[in-house]
Formats: C-alpha cells, structure tokens, sequence
C-alpha cells in the first residue's frame, strides 16, 4: 500500500501472525493434498494490482477479490529482474547464475536452460502424486540444439522437467519464431516469414521481432489460447483421484501490448494498463473454473510475477500510474522496481482471509516452502538455494535473498539491509552504471525498513555492514563465478 505522497506505506500493512506456513503445516497426511495453481505472470509490477496499491489507475477487481479471499505478501521477490533466470529459480530452488551456461535471458530457439535429472517443482510434485499439468510461457529453452530443431520432438523441455502436460509458447512474445508448443513438439511448423512491428510501447502496433510463424498463428490469440487451455485442464481434472498441479506462467502484460477491443480505454494506464486489464479478467476466468468445478475450496491458488513492470519514469509522470508501487527502479534493474513483486496466495479456510505478511520471501523459496508446508520430502539436491518461509514467525535471521539484475549485477538482502555491488541501476534505467568518485565506496546500502524507496545511499556511514553482506554475498556465491 502507498501513503498519500505515493510512498509505499509499510506501516499500514496489517500482519497476521499465523499466516502460511503454519497454516500448510496443519495439514494432516490424513487429508488429500490440495491442488496448486501458480499464475505467473509476465513483467507485472507489485503496484499494479489495487489491492497491493490503491493508487493504481487499472482495475484489477478479479485479483482483488482473491487477495480478499487470501494473503498478501508485501516483500515478495523474483531471482532476477529479467524474465529466464526468474523462471529457472521458481522451478529449481537454484539461482540461475549457478548454471555452467551462465545466460539471462534466452531466445525463442535457445536450447535448454535446466539441466537433465534437476529436481524442479513440477517433478517434486509429480513424485508425489500431483498430476503435473503447465501452459504458456516456457522461456528455459528446449533440446540440445542450437538453434533449436523445430521438425524434432524435444529431448529436453517441459515434459522431460516434470510436466506431464504441457502447452505454450518457447519464450517472450516477442521472440521469434511465435509457434505454440504441444507436450514434445510444435503444433505446425514455423514457414510463414512475419516483419518486426514497429516497435511502440504505448498507442498499439505491438512490440516484436520480425522472423517466422506457424500459419493461422497470431499474437493476440496467444493470452486467451492460455487461459482457454487453462479453464479447460482444470474441468477435465477436478475429479481426478490425484491433486493436480497447474502452472501458468502467462505472456502478458510483457510486449506487445496487445489489449483485446472490450479492455481497449478500461484503464488509466495506456495500453500497458489496458492489457493489465485482460491479465485480470483471464486470472478470473481460472478462478471461475476452479468455482466451476466445485475444487477452489481445495486449491492452493497463488498469483504472483517474474520481475517488475517495464514501467520507466516517462511512463509514470506521463500517466501517473506507479506500476512498481513507489518503488525506485523498474523491470531489469537491481533496485526493488525491479525484483519485489506481487504474491498473493488464497486457500479458503486455510489462510486469511483479508490478511498480509511483510516477511522477506524469494520466489527461490516456493518449492522448499510447499514441499514442508505439504509434507513432502524433498530430494538432497533439491533447491540448494531455497529454504522455506515462515510467513507467520517472522523472518529468519541468517536467511539472504540475492537479487540480480539484467546487466549482471548483484544484491544481498537481509533483514533491513541492502547492499548493492556498484553504482547505478544496473539494468534499464540510465545510469545503469556509475563510476565511484576517487577513495569512495563501489556500493550501495539501504535500510529498507526506513528508506523503502532506495532514496539515500548510507554505505559510507555503515562500514560494518557493508563487510558483513559483502562476506555474505561471497559466501553465497562461492566459486559460482569463476
């Protein structure tokens, strides 16, 4: 929530003292296992849902009603302020700067990200007994090849990680070639050439690269594709023996923007905040489903982003809409703009309602955080840098979170403190880089507790803390580096 300056305002969170772990370690092995819906969507920043920012210009009732209905988490964080080490880390428990391949961001034909015989999520919850189910966005890259082999079934994607089922795109909307993948394998092949648009954020026409597409394809098909396949999946399995596990990692609100005719002028955002508006109105539609069915008593239903909204101060002073919540920074830097996100979490008679936490939580943190909660015995490898949240108990002490930015910058968070290795952004907003004046400090320090928005550097004035989440911050990476 934000204060009548657009400050976030963390005095005025309500926090509920036995909110979700407790409430999943309740769970008696007498009792089915509920099912899991994990919505991610896709550069959705932590201001654009009114019922974490009442200042918000979008009308977001259908994720309001939920949040109602649940938990808020108001310092909920993604692995990375870019989109596929985010995913990598929400589905391994592992930051992906660990991986020998060492890349952010991949293409539309990257091969795959996650290596063979990695415990993912999915694959936790598929061991025991989750029917393992996931459509739209993929973005962790497909096979061995490079580029991929599209006229190939996939050695290693979805469907080898855990996924029973699996239906989406390879990667960002805008990264060609657009084809819509079906369990191993495409759906027709890409032979179709398609021009770059041109490339405008706000005023329509989308934002994408030009290369080739399947036939019949088109951008504007993809989110409500998702959400049909979605609403579908949940009908055809709710009376399953099983719990079934649903991951929809969405490709909007990320470009193009591409708002349906009914959502065109709904918000006071542009066509961002328009589109904002069709994410909205899909997520209720899951939601429906689950009603429907007659299972949204019995699911987990969690609704969350991987990174901030790409939202730069243009766009805020021109329609004063703070997407990331009053936070500095948007998508891809390492400030909180770029990393705190969204999270809220619903089970009826389980949590909330109404309620919210303040206690620091990383998405890294998700599959060792349900694996307790749910009584489920993780794999020794599994989420190496994961550990689960007592959301109810307060924050853990010696826990870190390590953010990252788009440019390869890192963070350390502990309690109050931030620390920043260099100056500048380090992502999409300029400087994204700044050199230290001769003698000074290449850091940034911030008491998050009294300088939420990252307002004033204090790392000359606290020269103890600084070397303390400095040897943290190396202790954590280890050789990861080298």
């Amino acid at each position: 929530m934000l204060d009548a300056a657009g400050r976030p305002d963390h005095a005025g969170f309500m926090i509920n003292t036995t909110v979700l772990i407790a409430a999943l370690i309740a769970q008696s092995p007498s009792v089915p296992r509920p099912n899991i819906v994990l919505v991610l969507a896709d550069d959705l920043g932590c201001g654009d849902i009114r019922a974490c920012n009442e200042g918000s210009r979008i009308p977001t009732p259908k994720m309001d009603l939920i949040a109602a209905e649940g938990v808020r988490c108001t310092d909920a964080h993604s692995a990375s302020s870019v989109c596929t080490p985010s995913r990598y880390a929400l589905l391994t428990g592992e930051y992906a700067w660990r991986t020998p391949l060492k890349q952010w961001v991949l293409g539309g034909g990257s091969p795959a990200l996650i290596e063979a015989g990695t415990p993912t999520l999915p694959g936790v919850l598929q061991n025991a007994g989750y029917t393992t189910l996931g459509v739209g966005k993929w973005h962790l890259g497909l096979g061995e090849d490079d580029p991929v082999d599209w006229t190939k079934p996939f050695t290693s994607g979805p469907c080898t990680l855990g996924f029973d089922h699996w239906q989406g795109i390879p990667a960002s909307l805008d990264m060609q070639p657009y084809v819509w993948m079906i369990d191993d394998r495409i759906e027709a092949q890409p032979t179709e050439p398609i021009e770059a648009s041109s490339h405008r954020r706000q005023g329509g026409g989308g934002m994408w690269r030009g290369g080739h597409i399947a036939p019949g394809l088109t951008h504007a098909q993809i989110l409500p594709r998702t959400i049909d396949v979605a609403c579908q999946w949940i009908a055809d399995h709710a009376d399953d023996d099983a719990p079934f596990f649903l991951y929809v990692p969405l490709s909007a609100p990320h470009t193009p923007w591409l708002p349906s005719e009914d959502a065109r002028g709904s918000s006071g955002a542009g066509w961002y905040g328009d589109f904002v508006v069709d994410v909205d109105q899909g997520i209720g539609r899951i939601d429906k489903a689950l009603q429907a069915a007659g299972v949204a008593d019995d699911t987990i239903f969690i609704i969350t982003s991987d990174n901030g909204a790409h939202w730069p101060m243009h766009d805020v002073e021109g329609f004063g809409h703070l997407a990331n919540g009053g936070f500095r920074g948007q998508k891809a830097d390492i400030h909180e703009g770029g990393h705190r996100v969204p999270f809220i979490v619903r089970w009826p008679g389980r949590l909330g309602p109404g309620a919210s936490t303040d206690t620091p939580f990383g998405l890294v943190d998700l599959m060792a955080t349900l694996a307790r909660g749910l009584k489920i015995e993780l794999p020794p490898d599994a989420s190496p840098d994961g550990r689960p949240v007592d959301f109810g108990g307060g924050a853990d002490g010696g826990h870190a979170i390590v953010h990252h930015s788009g440019a390869g910058v890192f963070a350390i968070r502990e309690g109050r403190w931030k620390l920043i290795e260099g100056l500048g952004s380090g992502g999409f907003t300029k400087p994204r880089r700044v050199e230290p004046e001769e003698g000074g400090l290449n850091v940034q320090l911030y008491d998050l507790q009294l300088d939420p928005s990252e307002t004033c550097n204090i790392a000359a004035g606290h020269p103890e803390v600084v070397a303390r989440l400095q040897r943290r911050l190396d202790e954590i990476r280890g050789d990861a580096l080298d």
